[in-house]
């Protein structure tokens, strides 16, 4: 552990180089289907995340940041794109190969970027994004068939046994000339985003250091003592579990609601919440690791620190296990910022979308976007100014599904399943009760139609949504509770 006087001179000479350059350090870190709430301070209490805790309490938590949808069952490479692009949804699906890119943005402003862990873009945008690598991984792991169907009589698959893959690498696969290991993803990208940070020190160039986990994104593997933390059997039952989702929300076997039986029992989603847990805090503890090697780089007082996720997941919740749906478990990830001049233990309700990261460091380091980034900068925010950049955000899920969302309230539109949601997120924020056919709602579900239509013209959505289609009552989208 770094002391503290040699943490003061460190920090010394990050203000030198800071003072050399003109320009912050930025360090960003993304989990991999980790829901907004999947952090301690999120008022989560039973998951521990003591890393990622302390960072929000010296910086500046959003608590309302979503993204806009994806064209494709694998959502993490839609968000991505939009995150790396800066553009919307549809725009993003079309000319995310051809579009500016948020790394070389910053490459091109005389950033030293590097990428550690997870891209899940391109390799030609790969390569035309950063200067230099470490290990880039796959867009996933497998770790056979057996990682399905759980819990079910004869599975045997446990998250610590090495010898099941996934999670747990050959590490010479990733380090030329290194002796052969069996290590955990997380904590391979740990190792390189910790030898890039300390090879920062005195270093004139400013840095751009993405580091992407694959974790908690199943395989849910982790060591035996961490899954120890999560009894399964003392694991929450979240208040919207049903066995089943109540309808076809348009994938509804999709690879990641295979992951456990049909329908889901309590004792399944205890499971799969533990491991999830478990895999969630063995990445904070790697992310601790990286937060001590920024602190002995000395660059730690010029470096904003930056933890978010490409989306959410239900592990669960309304009857679902992945996050090919609307619903705020899956469409809203965390956001946290820390670093010069945000005031500790501040948060924004604001709502904000996670893709603003491109224009936000641009404006925190005093760079020009490119003019085709249509996500706001929401910096203003960081540093206590008032203004909320989005009225509602759109989500859309391929032609299955679209939702507008508010402070107050959330429409879901199921087109092909023919069936509408209305939640009132203030009064039902678990979103159990459907009010799309109760009349007391009818002026909120047409103002929310007509805001729904308009973003459609203005993202260049193709998709018809005539007013039957948005009128549907509630039908077989009313939920019972568990």
């Amino acid at each position: 552990m770094i002391q503290r006087r040699e943490f003061l001179q460190a920090a010394a000479a990050g203000s030198l180089a800071a003072a050399q350059t003109g320009k912050p350090n930025f360090l960003f870190l993304i989990a991999d289907d980790l829901t907004f709430n999947g952090v301690g301070s999120m008022n989560n209490r039973e998951i521990h995340t003591p890393h990622l805790d302390r960072v929000a309490q010296r910086g500046c938590t959003f608590t309302h940041t979503f993204h806009q949808g994806s064209w494709s069952g694998a959502v993490c490479i839609a968000s991505r794109t939009m995150l790396n692009t800066g553009l919307s949804c549809f725009r993003a699906h079309r000319l995310s190969e051809e579009a500016a890119l948020w790394p070389g943005t910053m490459g091109d402003a005389g950033y030293d970027t590097h990428i550690v862990g997870k891209w899940h873009l391109s390799q030609a945008n790969l390569k035309r994004a950063f200067k230099t690598f470490g290990p880039v991984s796959p867009g996933m792991f497998e770790s056979g068939p057996a990682a399905y169907n759980r819990p079910s009589p004869g599975n045997t698959w446990t998250p610590w046994d090495k010898s099941l893959k996934g999670q747990w690498l050959q590490t010479a696969k990733w380090e030329t000339g290194a002796r052969e290991e069996v290590k955990h993803s997380a904590e391979i990208w740990a190792d390189r985003a910790a030898d890039y940070l300390r090879s920062r020190r005195n270093q004139a160039n400013p840095f751009f250091l993405y580091v992407g986990f694959n974790s908690p994104h199943d395989p849910r593997q982790a060591p035996k003592e961490y899954v120890d933390r999560y009894p399964r059997n003392r694991i929450e039952i979240p208040p919207n579990y049903l066995p089943e989702h109540p309808f076809d929300e348009g994938d509804h076997f999709i690879r990641d609601e295979k992951l456990a039986p049909f329908p889901r029992t309590k004792e399944a989603v205890q499971l799969h919440r533990s491991e999830y847990y478990a895999h969630t805090t063995y990445m904070d503890a790697q992310i601790g690791r990286i937060l001590a090697a920024l602190d002995e780089s000395g660059q730690a007082a010029n470096t904003y620190v930056i933890f978010t996720a490409d989306h959410g997941l239900a592990v669960g919740q309304h009857g679902l296990m992945g996050k090919q749906n609307m619903y705020d478990h899956s469409i809203r990830m965390p956001l946290i910022f820390a670093g010069p001049g945000i005031a500790a233990g501040r948060r924004v309700d604001e709502l904000v979308y996670q893709h603003s990261m491109f224009a936000t460091t641009c404006e925190l380091a005093g760079v020009s976007a490119p003019k085709a980034v249509e996500f706001p900068s929401v910096a203003s925010l960081l540093h206590g100014k008032s203004g909320a950049p989005h009225d509602a955000v759109f989500c859309r899920y391929l032609d299955y599904q679209r939702a507008v969302r508010t402070r107050e309230h959330k429409l879901i539109v199921y087109p092909k399943a023919g069936v509408t949601q209305l939640f009132d997120m203030r009064a039902d924020p678990w979103e159990i009760h459907n009010r799309a056919g109760d009349r007391r709602y009818a002026a909120a579900r047409k103002e929310l139609l007509e805001r729904l239509h308009r973003f459609q013209r203005e993202l260049d959505d193709p998709l018809p949504l005539d007013d039957r289609t948005g009128a549907t009552g509630a039908g077989p989208g009313t939920f019972r509770t568990g």
